[in-house]
């Protein structure tokens, strides 16, 4: 089991105003143990990684208002981290939280990466010294990611989290590769509006038991602090390189965030949940046995923020089978989807307030560059409420 930590960021997000996210949906090339060309791997990944951060560096209308950046996990090289940490140190705006999925890298190395950012990162390090201390685990593999903040002060920091709930064979198909195991997750909370959020990665977020699992945990730190500040946990993003984004377990979990399966869950009830998954892409790197359906990123909310119901050409709003929720499906295609996290819970039915829009969708244009699709759907940009109504 993990440990929650707050950690206080200096993002000063607009108040009474939702705040704007952009959801990668990128391939992954997952690594073998058999690769043959390691470098052209890494140069790809690292490209299309450079290409949207370059992307933000050069925003152009409401885009330049982005407050989270959110890439899948295991997406990053480990030898480009530091060309990625100074792009966004020079040229991203202040107010972002960009999140990065690290490849797996050796515990040491973690350690290492740790210790360059050891203000942000002490609880973290003192876990992994503990438990380097309690065996030779040094070449253990880790899977984690980087959540880089640029304050409004224009100060960078850096905060790294290790999967707690790891798979022996996800990210290497080779049977006797076992992972390491995170135990402390940050909970950031911005004190000039109590703005409250989390990351998982992927398995991290499905239950092992409805009463003792990582997720329960959460729900139980949420609940605490709205009793006990009337804050609540206001985003949850969950980081993935899933083939099975819509597996029953992940179904399960989110029946019981936001169903009350368990006990009644105020701290949790108004979450944004945000999939960030690998597109369809992804198959071409896995052998004929693991391709599976990659892609369908996701956003999901409980029932009452009232979104009805609709197909799109690029996305699907349903109900997740008949859960309390309204969840927004994307397509698995290689895809940037720019929207609003909306601010504005528990929506007056008299209101005529959109409670999310897409406002751009990306592709890729065959030469390393993203261009907005401008001959989607109109219908694509407002979401209706159930009675229709338009902003």
């Amino acid at each position: 089991m993990f440990t929650i930590i707050k950690k206080n960021i200096d993002i000063d997000f607009p108040r009474g105003h939702h705040l704007h996210c952009l959801i990668c949906q990128i391939p992954n090339e997952i690594r073998l143990d058999n690769e043959a060309d390691f470098q052209s791997v890494t140069q790809r990944k690292w490209q299309r990684i450079r290409s949207v951060l370059e992307l933000i560096t050069t925003a152009e209308s409401n885009l330049k208002k982005i407050h989270f950046l959110l890439f899948p996990e295991g997406t990053l090289p480990f030898d480009h981290f530091d060309q990625a940490l100074a792009m966004i140190s020079k040229s991203f705006p202040n107010n972002t939280v960009t999140m990065l999925g690290l490849e797996v890298l050796p515990l040491i190395s973690f350690s290492d990466l740790a210790r360059r950012f050891v203000a942000d990162n002490e609880e973290l390090l003192q876990s992994v010294d503990n438990d380097r201390q309690s065996g030779d685990i040094d070449a253990l593999q880790v899977n984690s990611t980087a959540t880089i903040v640029k304050e409004s002060s224009g100060k960078v920091r850096v905060f790294l989290q290790a999967k707690s709930h790891p798979c022996y064979h996800e990210e290497a198909m080779e049977p006797h590769r076992d992972l390491y195991h995170g135990k402390v997750f940050p909970l950031w909370h911005c004190p000039s509006t109590g703005f409250n959020f989390m990351a998982m990665i992927c398995f991290d977020y499905i239950y092992r038991t409805p009463y003792q699992s990582n997720i329960r945990q959460i729900i139980d730190y949420a609940n605490e602090l709205y009793f006990s500040s009337r804050q609540q946990l206001d985003l949850l993003v969950v980081l993935e390189c899933n083939p099975k984004p819509e597996h029953h377990l992940f179904r399960n979990v989110v029946h019981g965030f936001y169903g009350e399966m368990i006990d009644a869950t105020p701290g949790v009830h108004d979450t944004m949940t945000v999939f960030c998954n690998a597109s369809g892409e992804t198959n071409a790197s896995l052998p004929e046995e693991y391709k599976e359906s990659f892609g369908h990123s996701s956003i999901i909310m409980h029932e009452d923020h009232k979104i009805a119901s609709r197909e799109f050409s690029n996305f699907t709003v349903d109900n997740f089978d008949g859960l309390p929720v309204c969840r927004l499906r994307f397509n698995s295609e290689t895809r940037l989807f720019y929207f609003n996290l909306p601010v504005f819970h528990r929506f007056d039915p008299r209101t005529t307030r959109m409670p999310m829009k897409i406002h751009r969708i990306y592709q890729e244009d065959g030469q390393g560059h993203w261009v907005n699709m401008r001959n989607f759907e109109s219908s694509d940009l407002n979401i209706p409420n159930p009675q229709g109504e338009t902003p």
